[in-house]
This record gives structure tokens, sequence and C-alpha cells, in this order.
């Protein structure tokens, strides 16, 4: 009876140790360790998986029981993204290709290879967008990519300009990038009580602080309200005419008719200073900003990508003189803005 309650308390403070050990590791990261921490608890694998991978539930169990074990031996576990994608493949390295890279997608983690999954497995989920079909293939990624977005349907007051969107994530998506503050949390089910009281005032007041916080009540794919997490993202390789210069209009109505009411795939390269995500978008299996520049919305940002892919496209555009190349000498946006800094716009 004494070694039973003993080996209970040491199982605890492993547990405990192994929760420790998820703070400071990337959000990714914590993610799969709190799966697979859980599992030991609930034998239950996260519901959305069998979306990205072709093996069963039972199946999937397996992997999580050799993920416990692996992980409770692993001194100190993965911290970066690169760290728990060895983690997994090295634990799983018997498994099926397409299960083991659909469980690294699930996550936000990185191929070990470096290589960018072009597509979803063929069970991804139902508002995953679709990868490009093989006569649109996609370019060669602009950098490494750092993780990757699954987004809510766009609104069409979420597109800024020709070059920018602001995309929502599911929060419950593990994609999200990290926890969602208990303070939103909190204002976000305070809020559903207020409405269902319809107290309306109160309800406004909530839905501002959770706004102001990042963040969002948004209808998914289904038009269930979930709350989503907001990101910035600015179009890798195109720079769009401004608002207030000749086609500024265009091209932001031809990004928001690309996009809006559509789930977004988005490949995150960078952020630039003004705090916005910078990489590819694709949507419905297009390209974005392919489009964007055969359509003669945008010009090849060659400043900060030298993707050939891109100015072939431009070139398309500008001799067919599509869109702001029907002019015959269009304004750059980069030089529009030097010049307004200069006061000489």
């Amino acid at each position: 009876m004494g070694n039973s309650i003993y080996r209970f308390l040491c199982g605890l403070c492993a547990s405990a140790s192994q929760e420790l050990a998820l703070h400071g590791a990337h959000p990714a990261v914590a993610a799969l360790g709190r799966d697979v921490l859980n599992f030991q608890s609930t034998s239950q694998v996260p519901d959305g998986l069998s979306r990205h991978v072709v093996s069963s539930k039972k199946a999937q169990a397996n992997w999580y029981n050799k993920l416990l074990a692996a992980w409770k031996k692993a001194r100190p576990p993965p911290k970066t993204p690169e760290e728990a994608a060895r983690f997994v493949v090295q634990t799983l390295k018997n498994h099926q290709k397409a299960d083991v890279e659909g469980l690294l997608v699930y996550y936000g983690l990185p191929i070990p290879n470096g290589a960018t999954p072009s597509a979803p497995p063929p069970s991804a989920p139902h508002h995953a967008t679709p990868s490009p079909p093989p006569h649109h293939a996609a370019p060669t990624p602009a950098k490494r990519v750092k993780f990757e977005l699954h987004t809510l349907p766009v609104d069409a007051k979420s597109v800024a300009d020709g070059d920018t969107v602001n995309v929502y994530v599911d929060t419950s998506d593990p994609r999200a990038c990290g926890s969602v503050p208990r303070e939103v949390h909190k204002a976000a089910a305070e809020r559903a009580k207020a409405r269902a009281a319809r107290n309306y005032q109160k309800a406004d007041a909530l839905l501002k602080s959770i706004v102001d916080a990042g963040y969002r009540p948004v209808p998914n794919a289904r038009g269930e309200e979930v709350l989503g997490k907001k990101y910035r993202i600015r179009l890798s390789g195109i720079d769009a005419p401004e608002s207030s210069m000749p086609y500024g209009k265009e091209a932001k109505e031809a990004l928001l008719k690309l996009v809006q009411g559509k789930c977004l795939k988005v490949f995150v390269y960078d952020e630039d200073r003004y705090g916005r995500c910078v990489g590819d978008i694709y949507c419905d299996g297009v390209f974005v900003q392919e489009q964007m520049l055969k359509k003669g919305c945008a010009w090849h940002y060659t400043a900060y990508d030298q993707r050939p892919e891109l100015a072939k496209w431009e070139k398309q555009a500008q001799a067919g003189r599509k869109g702001l190349w029907a002019s015959s000498n269009p304004q750059k946006p980069w030089e529009w803005r030097k010049d307004k800094r200069n006061g000489t716009a």
C-alpha cells in the first residue's frame, strides 16, 4: 500500500515537472506537450487531428503512447519547433510518412528537412485551404517558413489595401500560436451571458476589451461563433498602390474579391517593422500574390523578394497593359511613400 502511494505521488510530481517545462517553450511546442501529457490522464487524442492524418483513432492513440513515453524520458524536453519536429520524427520513425508529416502540420511544426508541405493531407479539415493544383504550382518559398496559419473566413473590413489583410485564427487551433489570456476567455464568457440576457451595452463593452487585446468573436466556416486571434498579414513579394494613389482603390477591391468570405492558408516567413506577419497567402487553391501581379494590381517588390516567378507574372501584366500598367508611366508605391515622407508627393 505504501509503495503504491509513493509511486502515485512520484507520478504527480513528474507530471507537474513536465508541465512546468512547457513554460518558455514555443507555443506550437507547448501545444504538443500539453496534448501528450493530457493523453496520460484522458487517453484522448486531439479531435482535429484526424483531418490531417490518414490512420485511425486507434493508431493515433498508439502514437501518443509512444510520444508520452519519449517525452517523459527527454532531458530536457524539446523547446523549439525544430527540436519538437525532430522529437516527433524520431519517436514515430517506423510510422507512415503521411501520418508523421500530418501530425507536424497539425501543430505547425516544420518538416525536418526544411521543406514546407505544399498541401494538407487528403483528409485535411474542410476549413483548410486546398493546395494549388498541379497546373498552378506554388512558387519557391521566399524564405524558411516560420509557421503556418489556417484562418477563419475573411470579412470585407479586413482588407486594408492591395497588399495587406487582417485575418483571424480559431484560438482552439494549435497554430494560433499561444494560449489565450485568462482575462480574454473570461470576457468572452461574460459577453455570451450578457447577450443571452439582452444586456447589449455590457456585451459591447466586453467586446471592445476583447478586440483591444487582439481577439474577436468570428463566425467559422459552419457559421458558429468562435474566438479568433488577430494577425495582420503583409503579402510577401508584392507592393500595391497606396489607397490615395492611382489604381489604389482598384488594387484593394481586387484583393478583397480574391479573399472575402474565404478561409486562407498563410505561410509566414517573417515580421516587418510594423508588427505585420510577412508571408504567402493561398485561397481556394490559388496563390494570391500571383493573381494580384497577373491582374496588374501590384508591383513585384524586388527589394525584399527576388523570386523569378513574381518577376515573370509582373512582366506578363506589363505586356498585356493590364491594371496599373494601362498607364504609360505608373509611379512605384515605394517611391510615392518616399516622396510623401520628404514632403514632395
